[in-house]
């Protein structure tokens, strides 16, 4: 082997770009490889096709509103799926050439091949080993498919297949309504496809509080079948695939399995680094450094599975990139947590799960979207947004919603909650009217009733007027 590299960076996905971005600020002497496709997942398969797909659905489905604005003739619309498909495959080709502009002059520091570990300072590359002083691995990951449902051939489709479908349908399946499944299961029932989904928990798109499932699931079963709390089977029968679960049984053409994902660790070698695995195969990796134990090992993005979201990877991908190149790992404060689902209405966690909160220590301030006056006028009324509070401080710990446009309400409370502002600092901001946002304002006064009084001389104590139109 020759001298040793400076690091070698095993992926080319949204944490593999940002930490090549930080790498080579500093050192030429690096390798990036990648197998298979480059660009990343969201702008392959991801993030950016699916939200195309979504867009098309949404903008076809407000015909159904079009009557009570006055406005006529929506009968008349129909979808054409092809040329929705077509558009989101060059909206995704144009987001991939973009991707790929990251990494087109990298010239020599840039393999396509298959990487192997050899131990925490070497690593094969299709047969041709590399030392280097630091290793960092964004390998990424996958869609999850039980291994007897691959018999279904091109049928049964994941967000790698789903967009390259010249058409789709009449009658679909969704397994698994986690974010994914909920997004693709109403976007594809708006386009006017016959959509079953299936999830074998009492939970969607990522929420917990059991109020805003509640909610959520009434709003699915508008657009689709849904069937929750039971184990889907698959098998063949004449016409297509039959979906089972419990008493319930539908036949489709095709299945989107949308069951999570699973990191992309298989012949990775990272046996050879002598540190635990666990049932997975994976080891601990310290979220504020990236580092596996403390060797000059870093595992960054959907491979180490901790939060699968891009600004998560893009994080974890610099943390790693400057990390790798440090003589001593330095460690990073992480961003609030924060995750949005593209349903209508839009879905978001923000901070941690209420599930995970103290409920003797906690108090909820919840406002309903139904009589909400900005909502109404756009006949987009419908949704409720929760907000949990620390009793004794009044300090914001995190919210739960289901809203229209949540997912501006959710960067507004991802700062409140970064920042440690409590209920009544919120109440002491402006609210403008008419907006979305006076919701929030609602859920505010909610908790604020709940929690010590503020001083009389603070706005905060502003009270609603009583007045739907006007609060």
């Amino acid at each position: 082997m020759a001298q040793p590299l400076d690091t070698i960076i095993i992926g080319a996905g949204t944490a593999g770009l940002a930490a090549l971005r930080e790498v080579r600020k500093r050192t030429d002497r690096y390798l990036i490889v990648n197998e298979g496709p480059w660009g990343t997942t969201c702008a392959r398969v991801g993030c950016m096709p699916s939200k195309a797909l979504i867009e098309a659905a949404n903008a076809f489905h407000r015909r159904h509103t079009f009557e009570a604005f006055g406005l006529r003739g929506a009968s008349a619309l129909t979808a054409d799926l092809p040329s929705v498909l077509q558009r989101v495959r060059a909206l995704r080709d144009d987001f991939v050439a973009g991707a790929l502009k990251a990494t087109h002059e990298l010239g020599n520091n840039k393999v396509s091949g298959r990487a192997t570990l050899l131990g925490p300072r070497s690593v094969d590359i299709d047969g041709t080993a590399y030392a280097t002083r630091s290793i960092i691995i964004a390998t990424g990951s996958r869609p999850r498919v039980p291994e007897a449902w691959l018999a279904f051939g091109d049928r049964m489709l994941t967000t790698d297949t789903l967009f390259e479908q010249p058409t789709l349908g009449p009658r679909i399946a969704v397994i698994g309504m986690g974010p994914i499944g909920v997004e693709l299961s109403q976007a594809l029932a708006r386009l006017g496809l016959q959509v079953a989904a299936f999830t074998t928990g009492h939970t969607l798109a990522g929420l917990s509080d059991p109020t805003l499932n509640a909610e959520l699931a009434a709003l699915l079963k508008q657009d689709m079948v849904l069937h929750m709390g039971a184990e889907a089977q698959l098998r063949e029968v004449p016409g297509g695939i039959e979906v089972a679960s419990g008493a319930n049984r539908v036949v489709v053409d095709q299945v989107i399995a949308a069951m999570g994902r699973v990191p992309n660790i298989e012949h990775l070698g990272l046996e050879t680094l002598g540190v635990p695995l666990d049932a997975r195969g994976l080891p601990t990796v310290d979220p504020q450094t990236q580092q596996i134990g403390n060797l000059p090992v870093f595992l960054a993005g959907d491979a180490n599975t901790h939060t699968p979201l891009l600004h998560e990877a893009a994080d974890e991908g610099h943390i790693a990139g400057l990390n790798a190149l440090a003589p001593n790992p330095t460690r990073f404060r992480r961003r609030t947590l924060l995750s949005i689902v593209f349903a209508d209405p839009n879905v978001a966690v923000v901070g941690p799960r209420v599930a995970d909160m103290d409920a003797h220590s906690t108090v909820t301030g919840t406002a309903s979207y139904t009589n909400q006056g900005r909502a109404r006028t756009a006949q987009r009324n419908h949704g409720r947004l929760c907000v949990y509070a620390d009793h004794a401080s009044g300090r914001l710990l995190g919210a739960e919603l289901c809203t229209p446009d949540g997912e501006h309400l959710a960067h507004l409370l991802a700062l409140a909650v970064q920042q440690q502002l409590t209920v009544h600092d919120l109440l002491g901001m402006p609210f403008y009217h008419p907006t979305l946002e006076e919701g929030l304002r609602t859920a505010l006064r909610d908790a604020a009733r709940q929690l010590p009084h503020t001083h009389a001389s603070d706005l905060a104590a502003c009270p609603a007027l009583g007045v739907p139109a006007l609060d």
